[in-house]
């Protein structure tokens, strides 16, 4: 479905032999040893021991070996046929549990140490971790392509800014006006993103329309740029209404780390039935005409009363 108009009023399966090959070449690198606050100096020596010549990954059991006593790991082994990477013989069933064991006894700083997490754990239990690191970088929230762009905070709104040309504003007041003159034709692809900036911080509106089982329905929802915590420190009110009718959803955004389609799925924020959205087009309903208003505002703590009161930006 095509909208007529819309105002802003405000990794490797079939890897050939050469390619194998030059990934051995061109191993990564690492500085002399990496420090994390008082913990001490991993050696290089042992990165490059646990690093899989394929890949270059860490490698995590069961570690493979070829008779030369060449690793891979278990994933690249079935990528390159049973064939050692390095020295061409067949890898066969050999474990090497010797550097299995070595990988058991080590601390190693989380991977997003360099964007700030101090953390230091069990190599067996840093790539949990990793999953779910404060400190890793965020997912376009563009949800009108597979984007696969990720960084930090400023980096995603520079990019939805120039390579996806949404529009961003300044201030809390949400003010958007929707209109489709065939308001029949509905599709799971309609929808539109702003952003807005205020608190210092950054949020992304979301509208479109969708099948909601055999209804057609329109649905708008807040995202925070940052993560669940932070998110919990920002509520948000929309209200959409007509012929002195009126719909309000208040909430809290959810983090960017929910993807737009598990918060869309969820239904976490204002829902809009067909029939409701031509009542409040007004006219003789042939035209869908919808104007989707609301605020952003931060939760303060009282320090008198313990409880949380709205700080409204100006």
């Amino acid at each position: 479905m095509e909208m007529d108009s819309i105002e802003c009023v405000s990794l490797m399966d079939g890897v050939e032999d050469e390619e194998i090959q030059s990934s051995v070449s061109s191993h990564q690198q690492y500085p002399s040893g990496k420090r994390n606050n008082n913990i001490g100096i991993v050696p290089t020596s042992v990165h490059e021991l646990l690093e899989c010549p394929v890949c270059t990954n860490s490698m995590y059991p069961p570690i493979h070996q070829c008779h030369n006593g060449h690793t891979l790991c278990s994933t690249c082994k079935t990528r390159v046929h049973n064939r050692c990477p390095t020295c061409r013989q067949e890898l066969g069933d050999i474990r090497c549990l010797a550097l299995e064991k070595v990988a058991e006894s080590l601390e190693l700083p989380c991977k997003y140490f360099s964007l700030g997490c101090p953390e230091i754990f069990p190599y067996y239990s840093k790539l949990k971790h990793e999953m779910l690191c404060n400190f890793r970088p965020y997912s376009c929230p563009y949800a009108g392509s597979e984007c696969s762009v990720t960084g930090d905070i400023l980096y995603l709104v520079t990019h939805l800014r120039d390579d996806h040309k949404v529009d961003m504003h300044t201030g809390c007041t949400l003010n958007h006006r929707y209109v489709k003159s065939n308001p029949r034709e509905v599709e799971n692809a309609t929808w539109m993103l702003t952003v807005f900036h205020c608190f210092g911080q950054y949020f992304c509106l979301h509208f479109e329309a969708f099948q909601l089982g055999m209804a057609p329905v329109y649905m708008a929802f807040l995202r925070f740029m940052g993560d669940e915590t932070d998110a919990r420190n920002y509520s948000y009110s929309l209200e959409v209404g007509g012929n002195g009718r009126k719909l309000i959803w208040e909430g809290t955004p959810r983090s960017i780390r929910d993807s737009h389609r598990k918060v869309r799925d969820s239904h976490d924020g204002l829902i809009i039935q067909r029939n409701m959205a031509l009542f409040f087009s007004g006219g003789d309903r042939k035209e869908l005409k919808l104007r989707v208003t609301g605020r952003i505002w931060k939760e303060q703590q009282n320090p008198d009363g313990g409880v949380c009161i709205p700080n409204l930006c100006s």
